[in-house]
């Protein structure tokens, strides 16, 4: 998942935020200013009930990033390199480049988590009780009461043993501990994940049904999400076994058609090697040296007035955005690294210089043609 802008850098750590957060953190601030904080503490302001409200689902937020931050700091101890941080509709999600070397490491990178929002939780907790002795304000105390159990919820809602809930990569560990073999750990973790999932879109659909609100439908939505990533998860395990030691020089298009990054826009729009077949082309300066990455949409961004003067250079998303490997990287460790989208492509690259590049496509036809024959090479072995 992309980030729709970034906030920075925490701890090394990029951190973006899908724009799908504005949508739950309205809902939370309406569900706080109109509902919960006027019931509990009634006689404030409007005003005053929606300040609090937002104020506190800041901080909800911020503790979901402090959960996310607290994997990827350790992972990063760990030897796993972390991608990015991303908060989103559901929460948060740390995206890895590889994955731990070990059950011991993945049970420290998937225990952390819960155990920051359970400390979290008992921050908050203590909080509230000194603000009581104080005699602090009642709503204040009602937003961090809120906090301190949304954080220990958070804690024991992670930690069920549940891919991709941070309990399932715990059971995951467990089970790749007793049996030595992480595939099938894996699709064990994804098949309670799966489980867990459907009896969560169950619950939902019955309280909706009985009770007519919108936790009903909220909870049928989580359970989704979770059916729908433990089946992602477990296959992307299977495609990083089948992919097994094969390079990425084996499923990219090597000497791929480069663009001089000199060339003008209008000319880099009408030449007929670079209008058919491909959508992205590598920019490339006198010797082969990789700069960046040009698509014809980006390309095509550029007003026709100024495409003349111009230069794909100007127009080229820079090397530093591009996601760049080297040809004897194993293709499974690049995985976690690509999306689909023109803008996406791998460069591959060799001391500086353009060798290659690879799509989401190129991985998925060399996964095709692996499986495939592994299954004619285990029949042939069936009829011997």
């Amino acid at each position: 998942m992309r980030a729709t802008f970034s906030l920075g850098r925490i701890a090394g750590v990029r951190i973006g935020v899908h724009w799908s957060v504005l949508v739950i953190f309205f809902l939370l601030a309406l569900g706080l200013a109109q509902g919960r904080f006027p019931q509990v503490e009634p006689g404030h302001t409007p005003a005053l009930y929606w300040g609090a409200a937002l104020v506190t689902s800041l901080f909800f937020f911020a503790s979901l990033l402090a959960h996310e931050l607290a994997h990827a700091i350790v992972a990063r101890r760990n030897g796993v390199q972390v991608e990015d941080i991303t908060l989103w509709l559901l929460g948060g999600v740390a995206r890895m480049r590889s994955e731990a070397t070990n059950p011991a490491a993945e049970v420290r990178i998937a225990g952390v988590g819960p155990l920051v929002s359970l400390l979290l939780g008992v921050f908050f907790g203590l909080c509230t009780w000194l603000l009581h002795l104080g005699h602090a304000s009642g709503l204040l105390v009602e937003a961090v009461l809120w906090l301190a159990v949304i954080n220990v919820l958070l804690a024991l809602f992670n930690a069920i043993p549940a891919a991709p809930l941070d309990g399932g990569r715990l059971l995951r560990a467990l089970l790749w501990r007793r049996t030595g073999d992480r595939l099938r750990a894996t699709i064990n973790a994804s098949a309670a994940g799966r489980a867990f999932g459907w009896l969560l879109v169950a619950a939902g659909f019955l309280l909706f049904v009985v009770t007519r609100t919108f936790e009903g439908l909220w909870l049928s939505l989580i359970g989704w999400f979770l059916i729908a990533a433990a089946t992602a998860e477990g296959r992307q395990a299977q495609v990083r076994t089948t992919l097994g030691g094969i390079p990425v020089r084996q499923a990219m298009t090597p000497d791929p058609v480069s663009v001089p990054i000199g060339l003008t826009v209008s000319q880099f729009l009408t030449d007929p090697r670079h209008r058919y077949r491909y959508s992205a082309f590598p920019v490339v300066s006198e010797g082969g040296k990789a700069e960046g990455l040009v698509t014809l949409d980006r390309a095509r961004r550029v007003p026709e007035e100024q495409r003349e003067s111009r230069t794909v250079g100007d127009a080229m998303l820079p090397l530093a955005q591009v996601t760049t490997v080297a040809p004897d990287v194993p293709l499974a460790d690049l995985l976690p690294r690509m999306e689909p989208g023109a803008e996406h492509r791998v460069l591959v690259l060799e001391d500086e210089r353009l060798v290659g590049i690879i799509s989401a496509s190129d991985v998925s036809r060399t996964v095709t043609y692996l499986m495939a024959t592994h299954q004619h090479t285990g029949e042939w072995r069936k009829r011997q």
